[in-house]
């Protein structure tokens, strides 16, 4: 079996290239192959790994242009093996998602009210998905509005948002709502993209959707709007 890894180094200069390795595993992850590559092959290939079971997300990279989880994925034979993208890379397939987790604190992305109020079973079932997320940082490789905007708050941080706004212990739902209508709401294109990669099945798309619903009933509408006429090319001059 053969693979391609993207290596890149900054010291001591910056170095990027495709190098490849052969082995001979049975069936294995990708989380197996570098280790394997790295106990027998070459010692400096950089990686992170935590859990080993899905959970914490620290193995997060792309194969063939796809995010996955070196723990999960199934080598096959060609597979070419890089970092997430819109993040800094620090070394080989170790990036920095310090700007991406910074998000959260942004968007207030946690509960203001009293966490000692149970919740209701229907809360309890709306949030169970949104609470999933291991911020593995593959929506925002995968979100073409962050690679453009770095300043967008981004898939996991809005999820997060959705999942308190939608908490019926949450006392600052309208700030939370006004929080993220700028770089937030109205600036994802709904390209589903985030879901598509996501390991644990969450919907930014449809959480967001929620968000910008809930905004409207606040008064908050796409800044955009009134740009293009409502979308139908009236600029509110007469026509005669």
């Amino acid at each position: 079996m053969k693979i391609q890894i993207k290596r890149y180094t900054s010291e001591p200069e910056i170095k990027e290239e495709v190098l490849a390795y052969e082995m001979e595993l049975e069936d294995p992850t990708l989380l197996e192959v570098l280790g394997h590559i790295k106990t027998t092959q070459d010692s400096s290939l950089s990686f992170s790994s935590g859990c080993r079971s899905s959970v914490c997300g620290s193995c997060s990279m792309r194969v063939n242009g796809r995010e996955v989880l070196a723990c999960a994925y199934k080598v096959q034979e060609g597979d070419l093996v890089e970092p997430l993208k819109n993040v800094p890379v620090i070394r080989d397939l170790v990036v920095d998602m310090d700007k991406a987790y910074s998000m959260n604190v942004r968007a207030k992305a946690w509960l203001e009210g009293s966490s000692d109020v149970a919740l209701s079973p229907e809360d309890e079932k709306r949030n169970e998905r949104q609470s999933d997320c291991i911020m593995c940082g593959s929506c925002y490789s995968a979100c073409p509005v962050y690679a453009v905007n770095g300043e967008f708050l981004g898939p996991f941080a809005l999820t997060r948002v959705w999942r308190y706004v939608s908490d019926g212990r949450e006392e600052g739902e309208e700030a939370k709502i006004h929080n993220v209508q700028s770089n937030g709401v109205w600036d994802c294109t709904l390209c589903n993209e985030c879901t598509l990669v996501c390991p644990q099945d969450i919907s930014s798309k449809a959480d967001i959707e929620k968000l910008r619903a809930t905004s409207a009933q606040y008064g908050c509408m796409d800044p955009n709007f009134g740009s293009f006429g409502g979308g139908f090319g009236f600029d509110g001059s007469p026509s005669f």
